[in-house]
Order: C-alpha cells, then sequence, then structure tokens
C-alpha cells in the first residue's frame, strides 16, 4: 500500500531510506506473477500522490501502477477540487477507476464533498472506516505521535458509533440517497 510513501513521521525512522528503488522491481515482478497465475480478478496497483496529468510527469513507480494496472485505483483525501482533478486525470487511461482510500473530515475530504464528484464520474469510493472500534479510525493521522484522551473534535473516518447510531446523521442520508439513485 502506496509503496513510494515514505510515511512522515509516524515510521520515519523504521522506513528504509531507499524504500522506492526497492519496491520498484518487486512492484514490476509482482505483475508479472500476477499475469503468470492467470487470474480472474483485475489487478491494481495504487497511486496515492502526485502529479498524473500527463506521461512526463509520472514517477517510475506509478507509470509501472497505471499502465499496468487492469483497474485504476487511487487515494485522495484532499478536497473537491483535488479530487476532480485526479479524476480528470486518470480518465485517459479508459479503464475503470476506484478511490480506494478518501475521507479525511478535517482535512476537507467528506462524505458531502467526494460522493457526489465519484457519482458524476462513476468512480467507486472505498470508506475503509466504519463503525467506531479496533481500528480507532475516528482519530487523525497524528493519533500516531498525540494522544487523544476522548473523542475528538472532528473525526477523521467511520460512520457509525459503537451502538450504531450514526456520527453524522446528514451523511447517512446522503449516502443511502446516492446509492439508491439510477445511475
Amino acid at each position: 500500500n502506496e509503496p513510494d510513501n515514505m510515511t512522515g513521521p509516524s515510521y520515519e525512522k523504521l522506513e528504509l531510506p531507499n524504500k522506492v528503488a526497492l519496491v520498484l522491481p518487486l512492484l514490476q515482478k509482482s505483475f508479472v506473477w500476477a499475469r503468470a497465475a492467470h487470474p480472474s480478478q483485475p489487478l491494481t496497483s495504487g497511486v496515492w500522490v502526485g502529479d498524473w496529468s500527463g506521461e512526463d510527469k509520472l514517477k517510475p513507480i506509478e507509470k509501472v501502477q497505471l499502465t499496468h494496472s487492469d483497474v485504476i485505483s487511487f487515494h485522495n483525501y484532499d478536497n473537491t477540487q483535488e479530487l476532480e482533478k485526479r479524476i480528470k486525470w486518470l480518465q485517459r487511461y479508459n479503464r475503470p477507476i476506484l478511490c480506494t482510500e478518501y475521507m479525511a473530515r478535517p482535512n476537507s475530504s467528506t462524505f458531502e464533498s467526494s460522493l457526489p464528484v465519484a457519482k458524476k464520474y462513476n468512480v467507486a469510493m472505498f470508506n475503509w472506516g466504519f463503525v467506531d472500534g479496533k481500528s480507532q479510525t475516528i482519530y487523525p493521522w497524528d493519533s500516531w505521535i498525540k494522544t487523544y484522551t476522548g473523542e475528538p473534535p472532528v473525526w477523521f473516518h467511520d460512520i457509525f458509533r459503537k451502538d450504531g447510531t450514526p456520527y453524522r446523521q446528514e451523511e447517512v442520508n446522503l449516502i443511502r440517497g446516492l446509492t439508491r439513485q439510477n445511475n
């Protein structure tokens, strides 16, 4: 996941300085190995940050990810404008597009800002936080270095509280409305 992400302060001391140089040949071989198995499922390796507006802008690892993936997957934890821009960049590959990570409420990546854009462009959206619990995804990224003694003022991820009630009812209403609409 995010092979070119150096992860910042949370794992900074553990990351190999030449991680990308090591991952690139492994990623290339992984596609070869997977294709040799004749998979019935599509293959993908998700891009996560960068300028994907043209082939000349892509880093070597992104070129492998985007040219060898059967479906295009990407992450977006930014605002609506960034999401729409990235979708438009990725449409040139003429493959299904999946946003496999998004939703960072404090970062202006919300259901309200992201899902209507995804619906407009027929992009699948995967939300990895669901119920407040074991994964602790109500807490933001800085929780790796900062201790929270209670619920943060704005949840990072997750839709439901432990008792099954929505964190924000209007978000649940939006999700229901968008998923009920015909394409």
